[in-house]
């Protein structure tokens, strides 16, 4: 279960302490704005695409999407998120709830072009990821995608790396994706890396 008041409390700094990790290009966030970069460009290439955003936090993907004629939906489980994040898109659809329990009741009933998720799906452990993803995969429309972009490795031995790398500020409570792992049960999924930390994963909806 996450920590609604936790994620609360960070809500109005989460911008900024990300950017700082990214300007430092240190983990977590190294990487971060060409990763967001990269899923804009690719949802771009659909003009008026309906996206459902999973975690969307304060909205500084979708907002970019929305404001380019993207209808958007999402769900996050932290009303200071959900608040500052429908400040900016007032006509998007944004549900409250714990992605880890699920989709909300209202997106279930929809199929999105693309579904996008940005560090959020972490929470997820190994285990949890694969059904997860399929569920996803399901909700999508013809020729749809899956959009991830988080901490990521293609192998294990690069998670390994990392880890020894940020030592102590390394997150232990976080599941990374390791994309060759994935690939035993969702072999269409493909991996683009980004920073030494993090990278973007693609998985089109199933035949």
């Amino acid at each position: 279960m996450l920590d609604t008041k936790g994620f609360d409390l960070w809500a109005d700094g989460y911008d900024k302490a990300v950017g700082l990790s990214d300007e430092e290009n240190t983990y977590p966030f190294a990487g971060y704005r060409e990763v967001l970069g990269g899923i804009f460009r690719i949802v771009m290439e659909k003009p008026g695409a309906s996206v459902l955003d999973i975690g969307f936090g304060t909205g500084t993907l979708t907002a970019k999407l929305y404001e380019h004629g993207c209808t958007i939906y999402g769900q996050d489980f932290s009303p200071r998120m959900i608040e500052l994040a429908s400040a900016k898109m007032p006509e998007a659809q944004l549900c409250p709830g714990d992605f880890t329990d699920g989709l909300a009741e209202p997106l279930r009933a929809r199929k999105y072009d693309f579904i996008v998720a940005t560090y959020s799906l972490h929470h997820l452990t190994d285990a949890q990821k694969v059904p997860f993803l399929r569920m996803l995969a399901d909700r999508l429309a013809p020729g749809g995608m899956i959009l991830i972009g988080d901490v990521a490795f293609e192998t294990r031995a690069g998670l390994e790396r990392c880890r020894e790398a940020a030592g102590e500020e390394w997150d232990e409570e976080e599941f990374y994706f390791v994309a060759d792992e994935l690939r035993e049960d969702l072999p269409d999924l493909t991996y683009t890396q980004v920073s030494d930390c993090a990278g973007i994963l693609t998985l089109p909806r199933r035949p």
